[in-house]
């Protein structure tokens, strides 16, 4: 009996704890109209505040929030558990957000980016501001961070996709071959003409100055990477952890970009980084 008790009170617990928490979806202006938002923070008291981090998908990504969990989804509900809140949002042209996706570029993901930090910085629950960027919105994570410097608590860059100003200058992007000194027309085709890139996107990636900015960010930082990642080698992400003096590197032998080979893995490094930092 004292064991049923125990653990039906264990049960009432977490559900109480489960209910207190807050998951709100929300838009916020960007830079190519509304950006699709989804705040997810632990139940806090009156007057009590919390670290927040934005999170940042890659290039064609989303942010999560589906039936089907997504590194992100995972993330944002082990963050939550630690008393850590966080931010999802779809960058223009991708998923629930305003805008087409032939005409983000880099930059105006950063703008987007920038516009997400405004909004939450002035929340009165929000204590310090972070940054969690995949892939591509590792790059723009990485970017943000050294824009504003010391407003960024930490950073974390899971397989930042820095590669992508040497594919523009190469003139190869996702396997489409263009010539980026003699660009036509309004986009390029991706896929078989699946997807089309704008080359507004080429012509900013192809002086995009990614470390340059990067460097400017002087806090904590976390970069994780693979192995095994054919779309953005590793030594993109190792190159972030030379130039900084408070950085921690993690290069998991075998992953790919998704990090879908052992994502436990990966997304226990991130949350227990933020956890060390933050809390």
């Amino acid at each position: 009996m004292r064991t049923f008790l125990a653990l039906f009170m264990s049960v009432m617990l977490l559900t109480s704890f489960s209910a207190q928490a807050e998951t709100t979806k929300l838009t916020i202006d960007g830079s190519k109209g509304k950006l699709a938002a989804i705040i997810q923070k632990p139940s806090t008291q009156p007057g009590e505040q919390i670290p927040m981090v934005i999170m940042m998908h890659g290039f064609g990504g989303n942010k999560g929030g589906g039936e089907r969990k997504t590194l992100f989804d995972v993330i944002a509900d082990k963050l939550e558990a630690q008393g850590i809140a966080t931010i999802r949002f779809d960058f223009n042209g991708h998923g629930e957000s305003e805008g087409e996706f032939w005409q983000h570029t880099v930059p105006n993901e950063i703008e987007d980016a920038l516009k997400v930090y405004e909004y939450v910085r002035d929340l009165r629950y929000v204590s310090t501001v972070s940054v969690l960027g995949h892939s591509q919105g590792g790059v723009v994570a990485s970017m943000v961070a050294g824009k504003l410097g010391a407003e960024i608590k930490a950073a974390v860059l899971m397989a930042p996709a820095a590669v992508l100003r040497d594919d523009a200058i190469r003139g190869s992007t996702f396997g489409s071959s263009y010539d980026p000194l003699n660009l036509q027309g309004d986009y390029i085709e991706l896929m078989g003409g699946r997807q089309k890139l704008g080359t507004e996107y080429i012509r900013t990636a192809f002086s995009l100055p990614i470390y340059k900015t990067a460097a400017n960010y002087k806090g904590a930082l976390c970069v994780i990477h693979g192995t095994g990642d054919k779309v953005v080698p590793y030594t993109y992400g190792e190159r972030y952890t030379e130039q900084s003096n408070n950085a921690e590197l993690y290069i998991l032998p075998g992953e790919d970009h998704g990090f879908m080979k052992d994502m436990e893995r990966a997304t226990d490094i991130a949350v227990e980084f933020l956890k060390r930092t933050l809390k």
